[in-house]
């Protein structure tokens, strides 16, 4: 497990079930364009927003149109534990290749999250990979903490989400896993460490997130700050904007039914949606296409 893993959009149908032939023509842009593996139903996917049907239902989407050496990391985190057991055990059974999960969301002392990924690595019988958020789980913060996780049998890494790119780096020393989490910092993620990136904007641009990976792995470190200059526009961009449902607008404009957000999320506003259109317009992007991602001037 390692390189580009986009943090896989959950398409959503009229019915709030999961769109499947949307689902699948992502995938199969994504696959096409060079990346590595995927993670479904994290935070991006928007995993607890979902039912557990609907999270086996895209689960078992992402395994079946995952060609061959692809890596297929599944995140079963939930608010209730019982159903984070479920569905490690269903990713097992679906032939994933590893499941993630946040730690339990809400005022847990480390004790208690320890004890939740203990249970957790024990479940499934999959490599899992905790995913380290400071800004959701604030239990977990130091150093010394990532570390005595790393230690649980069955866990093989980290996804890390935090700008702390040192302590990102002295983790890394243990030969650990870790995938940098924050697309804003990928080329420096790897140069710390990581051994490659998940994230969300790599649904738009996986193009420009591959060419960050090549040239850090060959060395090239200046052309890999270029790249990252490009994905940082981008990601400004979007920012300016409710995330998730600006990320979805762009892929409908790519020609990805990627349908509303699950509540309480909202929806762009007409203003906002012709505000994000026109700023992408006026920007780098415009005219150029990356994987489907076509923004005509």
């Amino acid at each position: 497990m390692e390189g580009i893993l986009p943090a896989l959009v959950t398409p959503i149908a009229e019915d709030g079930s999961v769109a499947v032939k949307p689902l699948e023509k992502l995938l199969e842009r994504l696959y096409g364009a060079g990346v590595h593996g995927m993670y479904v139903c994290g935070q991006t996917g928007e995993g607890l927003l979902q039912t557990a049907a609907m999270r086996k239902t895209a689960a078992e989407a992402a395994v079946r149109c995952a060609p061959r050496g692809a890596s297929v990391i599944v995140h079963v985190g939930a608010y209730r534990p019982e159903e984070a057991w479920e569905l490690a055990r269903h990713a097992a059974s679906a032939g994933a290749t590893a499941i993630s999960s946040l730690p339990p969301v809400g005022p847990y002392s480390f004790a208690e999250i320890r004890a939740y990924y203990e249970r957790l690595a024990r479940v499934s019988g999959l490599p899992l990979l905790v995913y380290y958020f400071p800004e959701i789980c604030p239990a977990v913060a130091a150093r010394e903490q990532l570390e005595e996780l790393l230690e649980i049998p069955g866990v093989v890494g980290l996804k890390y989400t935090d700008f702390d790119l040192y302590r990102l780096s002295r983790i890394s020393l243990s030969g650990r896993l870790i995938f940098n989490g924050r697309d804003e910092v990928l080329a420096a993620g790897l140069l710390m460490g990581a051994h490659g990136g998940i994230g969300s904007f790599y649904n738009v641009v996986p193009e420009l997130f591959l060419e960050v990976w090549n040239h850090a792995r060959a060395g090239r470190w200046s052309e890999a700050r270029q790249a990252q200059d490009r994905i940082n526009e981008l990601i400004e961009i979007a920012l300016r904007f409710p995330m998730l449902p600006a990320l979805k607008r762009m892929l409908e404009w790519a020609g990805i039914e990627a349908g509303p957000c699950l509540a309480p999320r909202r929806e762009l506003n007409t203003e906002e949606e012709s505000s994000l259109l026109y700023q992408l317009r006026a920007s780098s992007f415009a005219g150029e296409s990356f994987a489907g991602l076509l923004i005509k001037a």
